[in-house]
C-alpha cells in the first residue's frame, strides 16, 4: 500500500444519490409546514426611503410577521453586516460604511432587501408583499468605477472605498525609466453573475433555547459566529448545518441579509421559517464576480527579460464592503503579481470604488483569474509589439527550476516548479506542429483561426489548518468528520478514498460527515482550492494519532513490546506474533474490552506553506468574419497539480473551470442601465455556456510534487478558470490581429466581433 494514496480515478459515490433525485438540498431538508418568506427589494438603485408602511401586509391572510429594520432595533441586535477592511497606501484605514441587515433610511442598489414577509404559504407572502407601501425619493446613481459622483455613504467622499498598494514603487519607476522596451495594455475584466445551480436559501428553527440554522454555504463556523454576534446569542446557542449544496463558487461563503430575517422570525414565532431565492432574486442580490479595469505595464531589457511589472487597477465594490471578500482583488493580485516569470521589481495599486450595484467579491470557480488575466494579456501584447514568438517570450522569462525555492517580489516563496517542462508537454498535447495547416485550411474558407496561450500559477489560499476525526461504529462502518464543505466537488469520494488508502478500511464502509457545527467543533470550510490538501493533511495526522493510540493496547493483546508493532497501512504486525489485526479488527477488539476511548481519534494539522499549482492552457478559436460567429475549436490543458488522489475528479474540476472561464470570455456579461437597473436578470438576457459552446477539452498532468505538504499536492479546484479567460482572449486577439484589430475585451460575442471586423478603427488601438 503506497503511503500517500493510489491515485486511482474512482467514480464519485455521491453521484448515485444526486443523479437519482435523492440529494438533500435546502428545500429537501426543510421541515414540513415551515413558514415561507418573500423579500421586498428596492426597485431603484439609489434613494431616500420616505415611507415604509407594512401594516396592511401584517394584517393579510396567512401572514405571521413582517420583518423590518425597526424590529432588529427593538430586539437589540447588532444591525450592521461586517465587512473586511484593509489599510490604504498612506496607512489610513479604508472606508467602513454601515451596511444594515435591512435598508431603513436609504437604498443603495436595485434588489437591496427592505422588508421580509413571513406567511403560511409562498403565495400568501407574495400577495401580502404587494400591500407594503414603499416610497423612495430618487438620488443620483453612480455606475462608473472612477472616483467621484454622488456619495453612496455620507462618510465616504468620492465613493473611494480604499486606495491600496504593494511592492516597491520607487524601484519599479526606476526600472521603467531604464528599460530598453516598455509595453502597456488596459484590459477590462467584465462582471459576471455566479448563477449556482441551486439558488441561495436557508431555514431556521428555535427549539430548546437554541437557534438551529440551515443554509446552503461553504462552511458553517463563520456563519455560526456571525449569527451569534449579531443576534446577541451565546455561541453554544447557535447550531448551523449545511446539507447538500448545488454550487458555491465563493459567493455562498458569507452571510446575507435574508439569513438574519429568517433567524429572527423563527426565534420570535417559535416555528420553522424557510426562504429560498428565485433566479432573478439571485441575479439581483448575490455577490457577483470580476468587474475591474487594469492598466498593466511590462519593462524589458535588451534581451527581452522582464525587469519590472506595474499594474493600476480599479475594482467595483458594489454598494457595500462584502462580508468576507472586499479585498478579493487585492489579495489575488498580491499572490500572483510576479506570475511564473522572473520579475525583479513590481508595483501594484488598487482602488476600490463604491457603485449602485450589488457587491462584487465572489470569484465563481477560481480565485486568481483576475490577476492572471491581466498578466497574460499584457505578455501576449508584448510579444506582438516586440516581434517575438509568444511562447518564446514566456520561456525566456520563466523562473528556472534551479532557482527554487524562489522569493517573488510580492513576498511569496514558490517551493518548486518546472514551467518549461509543462509548457513543452502542452505543445505536444495540443499538436502545435499541426496548427499552421489548420490555420491555412480555415483561411482558404474565409475563416480566421487564432491560438492563445496562458501560463498560470496560483497560490492555494484560505486557512492552512484543518481537523479530522475518525469514529468506529458498532456495525463496522466508520465516520470521518471533516472541517471542509463540499459544494459538489466530490469530497465524499475523495476523503473516503484517501482514508481507505492510508488505513486499509474499505472505502464503501467510510461515511464522510460534514457541515454540522454540533458534530464538528471547528473547520475552515471550502474555498481557495484548500479543501483536499488541508483535509488530507489533517487525515494523515489523525491516522498517525490512531496508530499511536492503538499501539499500546495491541501490544498487550498481541503479547509483544510496543516498539515492536508496525502499521503497514492495512494491518498491525510485530515479530513473534501471528496476530495481524486490521484497523477495523483493532477497533472491535477495543470495543470488546470496553476501551471506548479507542473508538474515536482526532487531530488538527497545519500546512507549513502554500502550494502553487500551475499549468498551460492552449485555445484555438475560429471566427467567421462575415457574421462574427465564433467557435472554440480546440482546447488543451496540461497542469502541474503535484500528486493527485483521484485524477478523474481533478479532470472534472478542470473541465468545469474551463467552462466557466470560456463562458465569461465568450458569452457572459452583466449589463446595468444608467439608472442602475439590471438588464440581464433572467437567462433570457444573460447567456450561460451550453454544451454546444464547449469543445472537447484535452487534459494531462505533469507533476512536480509540492514540498509544502506531505502528500505533494498542489490543489486544483480553481485552476480551470484561472487559465481559461486569458487563453480564450489571446486566441481571439490572435485571430483578428492581422485584420488590424489590436484591442478587444471580453465577452467576445458575435455582435462585438462582427462590429469591430466591419469597422476596424473602433478597436485598432
Amino acid at each position: 500500500m503506497e503511503k500517500f494514496g493510489k491515485s486511482q480515478p474512482v467514480k464519485r459515490v455521491e453521484d448515485v444519490r444526486f443523479l437519482t433525485g435523492h440529494g438533500r438540498y435546502i428545500e429537501d431538508s426543510a421541515p414540513q409546514g415551515a413558514l415561507r418568506c418573500w423579500v421586498l427589494r428596492s426597485p431603484v438603485a439609489h434613494g431616500t426611503i420616505t415611507r415604509l408602511d407594512v401594516e396592511d401586509a401584517r394584517a393579510a391572510e396567512g401572514v405571521q410577521m413582517v420583518v423590518t429594520y425597526a424590529d432588529y432595533l427593538e430586539a437589540g441586535y447588532d444591525t450592521g453586516i461586517d465587512g473586511i477592511l484593509i489599510k490604504n497606501r498612506d496607512g489610513s484605514g479604508a472606508a467602513a460604511p454601515h451596511r444594515p441587515m435591512l435598508a431603513h433610511d436609504r437604498v443603495r442598489h436595485v434588489g437591496e432587501p427592505v422588508a421580509v414577509v413571513v406567511a403560511e404559504t409562498m403565495d400568501q407572502a407574495r400577495d401580502a408583499g404587494e400591500l407594503i407601501e414603499l416610497e423612495i425619493d430618487d438620488l443620483p446613481v453612480k455606475m462608473d468605477i472612477a472616483p467621484g459622483g454622488e456619495p453612496l455613504h455620507p462618510d465616504v467622499p468620492d465613493n473611494l472605498g480604499f486606495d491600496w498598494g504593494m511592492g516597491d514603487e520607487a524601484a519599479t519607476e526606476a526600472a521603467f525609466a531604464e528599460a530598453a522596451h516598455t509595453v502597456a495594455l488596459q484590459v477590462e475584466d467584465n462582471r459576471v453573475i455566479v448563477n449556482s445551480m441551486e439558488p441561495r436559501g436557508c431555514f431556521a428553527e428555535w427549539k430548546d433555547d437554541r437557534l438551529h440554522f440551515t443554509f446552503g454555504g461553504q462552511g458553517v463556523w463563520g456563519v455560526k459566529s456571525n449569527l451569534a454576534k449579531k443576534l446577541r446569542l451565546e455561541e453554544e446557542q447557535v447550531h448551523v448545518v449545511t446539507p447538500d449544496v448545488g454550487g458555491g463558487f465563493g459567493m455562498k461563503s458569507q452571510p446575507y441579509p435574508e439569513y438574519y430575517a429568517v433567524a429572527h422570525a423563527a426565534k420570535v414565532l417559535g416555528r420553522p421559517v424557510l426562504w429560498v431565492g428565485d433566479r432573478t432574486e439571485s441575479m439581483l442580490s448575490d455577490n457577483g464576480g470580476r468587474d475591474l479595469t487594469s492598466l498593466a505595464e511590462l519593462a524589458f531589457d535588451a534581451d527581452l527579460k522582464i525587469t519590472a511589472y506595474r499594474v493600476n487597477t480599479r475594482c467595483n465594490l458594489g454598494a457595500y464592503n462584502a462580508p468576507f471578500g472586499q479585498i478579493i482583488q487585492t489579495t489575488l493580485f498580491s499572490r500572483v503579481l510576479a506570475g511564473v516569470y522572473d520579475i525583479q521589481t513590481a508595483w501594484l495599486r488598487v482602488e476600490g470604488i463604491y457603485t449602485n450595484t450589488t457587491q462584487v467579491d465572489a470569484y465563481r470557480g477560481a480565485g486568481r483569474p483576475e490577476a492572471i488575466y491581466v498578466l497574460e494579456r499584457v505578455m501576449d501584447r508584448a510579444a506582438r509589439e516586440l516581434g517575438v514568438d509568444p511562447w518564446e517570450l514566456r520561456r525566456r522569462n520563466f523562473i528556472a527550476p534551479a532557482a527554487f525555492p524562489y522569493a517573488t517580489v510580492t513576498g511569496e516563496s514558490y517551493d518548486v516548479g518546472d514551467f518549461n517542462r509543462v509548457l513543452s508537454r502542452a505543445a505536444e498535447e495540443a499538436d502545435m506542429a499541426g496548427y499552421p495547416a489548420r490555420k491555412a485550411a480555415d483561411a482558404a474558407s474565409g475563416k480566421l483561426r487564432g491560438v492563445g496561450l496562458c501560463y498560470y500559477i496560483e497560490s492555494i489560499l484560505g486557512d492552512p489548518s484543518e481537523g479530522a476525526e475518525v469514529e468506529f461504529l458498532e456495525d463496522g462502518r466508520v465516520n470521518i468528520y471533516v472541517g471542509t464543505q463540499s459544494n459538489g466537488q466530490g469530497h465524499e469520494t475523495v476523503y473516503a478514498q484517501f482514508l481507505a488508502d492510508q488505513t486499509g478500511i474499505p472505502a464503501d464502509q467510510i461515511h464522510v460527515v460534514q457541515g454540522d457545527s454540533d458534530l464538528i467543533a471547528k473547520g475552515g470550510g471550502t474555498g481557495g482550492s484548500r479543501s483536499v490538501t488541508t483535509q488530507a493533511n489533517a487525515t494523515l495526522a489523525t491516522v498517525d494519532a490512531m496508530v499511536t493510540a492503538f499501539t499500546p493496547f495491541l501490544a498487550d493483546e498481541m503479547g509483544v513490546e510496543e516498539d515492536a508493532i508496525e502499521f503497514d497501512g492495512e494491518t498491525f504486525r510485530a515479530p513473534g506474533s501471528n496476530v495481524t489485526p486490521t484497523v477495523l479488527e483493532a477497533a472491535e477488539m477495543a470495543r470488546a474490552q470496553g476501551r471506548t476511548e479507542l473508538l474515536r481519534h482526532s487531530a488538527r494539522a497545519t500546512l507549513p506553506g502554500r502550494s502553487f499549482p500551475n499549468g498551460a492552457h492552449i485555445c484555438e478559436v475560429v471566427i467567421d468574419p462575415e457574421t462574427g460567429a465564433s467557435e472554440v475549436d480546440r482546447y488543451t490543458v496540461v497542469d502541474d497539480f503535484g500528486n493527485l488522489i483521484n485524477p478523474a475528479l481533478a479532470e472534472g474540476q478542470v473541465h468545469g473551470g474551463v467552462a466557466q472561464g470560456l463562458g465569461q470570455a465568450m458569452l457572459e456579461h452583466v449589463v446595468y442601465d444608467e439608472e442602475g437597473q439590471l438588464l440581464t436578470a433572467t437567462f433570457m438576457d444573460y447567456a450561460m455556456p451550453r454544451a454546444s459552446d464547449m469543445p472537447m477539452i484535452g487534459f494531462a498532468t505533469e507533476a512536480v510534487p509540492s514540498t509544502q505538504n506531505p502528500m505533494g499536492m498542489k490543489g486544483c479546484g480553481e485552476a480551470g478558470t484561472v487559465g481559461a479567460m486569458a487563453a480564450v482572449a489571446n486566441a481571439v486577439q490572435d485571430a483578428v490581429w492581422a485584420r488590424g484589430v489590436h484591442q478587444m475585451d471580453m465577452p467576445f460575442t458575435p455582435l462585438k466581433l462582427w462590429e469591430v471586423l466591419r469597422d476596424v478603427s473602433v478597436a485598432a488601438e
